[in-house]
């Protein structure tokens, strides 16, 4: 099995980077879904998250309201670090078992994980190669404007919650500039699928 770590700024495409590798064969793991369903109603994250920040992000039906913690957590680094601690180690442990599941009925399976905060977890050791998907920071926080309907001022509290995208380049093994049109992104996520393959048969080998 290879095991890929997919990254990127926010805003800068890759989730559909991400849906162009599954269309190639790609098993994908998306770590914002496995946050989402540890922190389901009643679960272990949900009732730290709620003794934590109290009682006043969740909605009327007892789910946590995303947006309202969301300008919690990115309005104050300590409150981001305390939601981070209490749902990355659960997020963590269903990962592994996910893995641990495609490997046993696919041996030489491609596993693509979606992991947003990769290089800032330093979790990149936990991977055979990372991925880096990248658009420049002003689009970065025109797209953000756009998809999630904020003002300037909190879309640049958002991207500045995360490392700069300059520096994540150094750190990743492969790069993506999803800038251009979509077949041009098809293009390169082609290219790196490739490549991808040929290493997965060489560490099987």
């Amino acid at each position: 099995m290879l095991n890929v770590g997919l990254t990127g700024g926010i805003a800068c495409g890759k989730s559909k980077v991400a849906q162009m590798f599954v269309l190639l064969g790609a098993h994908l793991i998306d770590f914002d879904k496995l946050a989402h369903e540890v922190q389901e109603t009643g679960r272990p994250a949900w009732k730290e998250i709620v003794r934590y920040f109290g009682k006043d992000i969740l909605k009327q039906d007892e789910t946590i309201d995303r947006n309202r913690l969301a300008q919690i957590v990115f309005a104050d680094k300590k409150e981001l670090k305390a939601l981070n601690n209490i749902v990355h180690p659960l997020v963590f442990n269903l990962w592994q078992e996910r893995l641990d599941k495609i490997k046993r009925k696919e041996e030489h399976a491609i596993v693509l994980s979606d992991v947003p905060l990769l290089f800032e977890g330093k979790t990149q050791n936990l991977f055979d190669l990372t991925i880096l998907v990248l658009i420049s920071p002003e689009e970065q926080i025109c797209r953000l404007m756009a998809r999630n309907n904020l003002s300037r001022d909190e879309a640049q509290i958002r991207l500045k919650s995360q490392m700069p995208i300059v520096d994540k380049i150094g750190l990743a093994d492969i790069v993506i500039d999803n800038q251009g049109n979509v077949s041009q992104t098809k293009e390169k996520v082609a290219k790196i699928w490739r490549q991808l393959k040929k290493r997965g048969k060489n560490k099987n080998s």
